[in-house]
């Protein structure tokens, strides 16, 4: 890791918007705020590898990473992305500290804010409210991981696309389309002619 000119900087905004709807303040949650940890990758920087145990839990601050699986053919088959304000890791290895099927890797020059097991598992006995928080997170992840399995199985390409446009963040748009098409299912060509055809910049 290295350091690429981002100014240290109050970054409650951030945490305090990605832990909606809880309401959080530092005079409140004081040890809370003061957790987070900077880390910052270079573009392309493996942050987690496969096989490796996850062993941080991060907030995204700037830039994109892609969570991946090696395929029988040796592409990488995209599972889902990470970006400004979101969560990112590799989450079930972070939890249960086993060496994960995935790998992290940065896409663009990213800023990010970190805590290790421990001090995520002091939430959880320091402030009650975070179990409530826990339990609408798992559930997000659960609706999000079937609705894009229903999508996969169901949706046209053509329809893939459309849905992902309607609702992709601005950072996904400046990346490699051979990503996105990797996490819509679809060779880069058919990505190529829907971009087109849609007449997306």
């Amino acid at each position: 890791m290295g350091t690429f000119g981002f100014m240290i900087q109050d970054y409650s905004q951030f945490i305090t918007s990605a832990f909606k709807p809880l309401e959080l303040h530092k005079s409140t949650h004081a040890d809370f705020f003061n957790l987070w940890t900077e880390n910052e990758f270079k573009r392309g920087e493996i942050i987690t590898s496969n096989l490796e145990i996850e062993r941080k839990f991060y907030i995204v601050i700037k830039g994109v990473q892609c969570i991946y699986v090696i395929n029988k053919s040796g592409d990488k088959q995209v599972i889902g992305f990470s970006f400004d304000g979101s969560f990112s890791g590799i989450y079930d290895s972070f939890l249960h500290e086993k060496k994960s099927a995935y790998t992290l890797e940065a896409l663009t020059v990213s800023k990010m804010i970190s805590v290790n097991l421990d001090q995520y598992h002091s939430w959880f006995e320091q402030y009650p409210e975070f179990e409530h928080w826990g339990r609408i997170a798992h559930q997000e992840l659960l609706i999000g991981r079937v609705n894009r399995e229903i999508e996969l199985i169901t949706l046209s390409a053509e329809e893939r696309f459309e849905k992902f446009y309607e609702r992709c963040p601005e950072p996904l748009k400046q990346i490699p389309q051979k990503y996105i098409a990797s996490y819509l299912n679809m060779s880069q060509e058919t990505y190529s002619r829907l971009k087109g055809k849609f007449l997306i910049s």
